[in-house]
């Protein structure tokens, strides 16, 4: 149990740590550029643990044909997270930018389940309206706030 609770910390830091090197890098040599690079990283990693991990990959029975069209747009909605990231994390505050990361995660997967699987789940739906809300107001709060102290200067 321990053992998934650093593993899920460490995983929660290092995208912390990779939004702000994306944004830092994409403000020196541009958003396309630096998502290029995120992407050549994030392979060589993925090659490395694929190599070493000694797991084999059964593809006999899979058909082309048969994988839904949706299903190849993962590397252009993975383009334009780590794009809008990069864009918005000098932007936001890490915790606004990460709830917005974690309600679109919640939303698309509702959106894929049911597409998939014909399943909804009003549950996730209704926590996601939840963080959504909770998100919204905490917004407003902030604002207010900005617009109390922009009055007082």
């Amino acid at each position: 149990m321990i053992a998934a609770v650093i593993a899920t910390t460490l995983t929660g830091f290092t995208i912390v740590i990779n939004r702000i090197i994306n944004s830092r890098l994409a403000q020196r040599i541009g958003i396309f550029q630096s998502t290029l690079y995120n992407y050549i990283t994030g392979l060589f990693v993925s090659v490395l643990f694929a190599v070493f991990s000694r797991e084999t990959i059964a593809l006999n029975g899979l058909e082309f044909g048969n994988v839904p069209f949706w299903a190849y747009l993962g590397g252009f909605i993975g383009v334009i997270t780590i794009v809008l990231s990069s864009y918005l994390t000098p932007r936001i505050s890490a915790l606004y930018l990460t709830l917005l990361l974690f309600i679109g995660q919640l939303f698309t997967g509702i959106i894929i389940d049911y597409f998939n699987s014909g399943e909804f789940s009003w549950p996730k739906l209704i926590g996601g309206i939840f963080v959504l809300t909770g998100l919204s107001y905490n917004l407003f709060v902030d604002y207010r706030k900005e617009q109390e102290t922009a009055k007082v200067q």
